[in-house]
């Protein structure tokens, strides 16, 4: 098959959302487009290209790491298969997202959404698109945990969360001169919604993972190029 035409038909899976099946014909073959799909993921093609626009990102500019804002979205995982958790809004992943001052992603990942999301900030750490690492992360108080707090400082990443309303007086780690950033949250969830624009994203049919934080990788690689290109 011709790739340009299979890129093209993986584009519109990843923005419509839709089942391989519902793939229009004149793609060409739905299992042959599947097929490249599955071993560009497993040769980890689209992780490549989502970190090298990420060195473009730094080339053209670079990150502002100066305030890093952390959140997660909750995909339903409609066909079940590895890495899914089961929460109250029914079974499905997590994709947690790191955004810089400005909401371009500097480092994502997917994984089960039972686990809370405090314990999965760390994860993100290996996915860094950018050699540099953040002064400060700034999150909403799902990320209130003095052990997520113990664990960057010795990253020398100050974490800045509100405190929840079980909080006892005596154990308070923030004050209002940090909190002040806390206001600008939204870039986050911008973020998010752009994210939300990839309608594949939304509900996860993959049965793997792996193949579910391909389409992560390409979404995240298009947001980072149309800053570079405009």
């Amino acid at each position: 098959m011709d790739r340009r035409k299979v890129l093209a038909a993986i584009f519109w899976v990843l923005d419509n959302g839709a089942k391989w099946k519902d793939l229009p014909r004149h793609f060409g073959s739905r299992s042959a487009v599947h097929a490249y799909f599955q071993r560009w993921t497993q040769e980890g093609v689209f992780e490549n290209i989502m970190r090298d626009a990420g060195l473009l990102v730094e080339e053209r500019g670079g990150y502002r790491l100066y305030e890093c804002f952390v959140d997660a979205t909750f995909s339903k995982a409609r066909g079940g298969g590895d890495g899914v958790g089961v929460t109250k809004a029914g079974k499905g992943v997590k994709i947690m997202i790191l955004v810089d001052a400005r909401g371009l992603p500097v480092a994502v990942t997917t994984g089960s959404a039972s686990p809370h999301e405090s314990t999965l900030v760390q994860g993100l750490f290996d996915f860094m698109l950018s050699t540099d690492t953040p002064t400060r992360i700034i999150g909403d108080k799902a990320y209130d945990s003095d052990a997520l707090d113990e664990d960057l400082d010795d990253e020398c990443i100050e974490m800045i969360a509100p405190h929840r309303k079980n909080r006892k007086p005596e154990n308070i780690t923030q004050d209002g001169r940090q909190l002040r950033r806390y206001k600008r949250r939204w870039t986050a969830e911008r973020t998010i919604s752009w994210f939300q624009n990839f309608r594949r994203l939304c509900i996860r049919y993959e049965k793997s993972i792996t193949l579910f934080q391909g389409f992560l990788h390409l979404g995240c690689s298009i947001i980072l190029l149309k800053q570079v290109y405009g």
